[in-house]
């Protein structure tokens, strides 16, 4: 995998708890408020959606880039976060 950022180090640390969709990597203050508006506040609800799609990122990326617009970039960021969380803690 190529590296990652600090956000995504410090997501994939810990419990995701009540940290905000913001937290994600890949998802900054434009895109965390158009998927606020949709009603994804929380990181763990785009990971519902996630596990929902049953962790296919092709599924993932069209659902982020259709959702909030995000690029190829933020939609990679996105999905590898919430991959390695899983991993991590499912």
């Amino acid at each position: 995998m190529s590296s990652t950022s600090q956000k995504h180090r410090d997501f994939v640390a810990e419990p995701m708890g009540e940290k905000s969709v913001m937290a994600l990597a890949g998802i900054g203050e434009v895109l965390g408020k158009r998927l606020e508006d949709k009603g994804f506040d929380k990181a763990y609800v785009v990971l519902g959606q996630f596990l929902v799609l049953k962790k296919d990122e092709e599924l993932f990326r069209d659902w982020l880039k259709d959702t909030c617009g995000a690029n190829s970039k933020q939609q990679g960021d996105c999905c590898g976060c919430l991959k390695e969380w899983c991993d991590a803690f499912l």
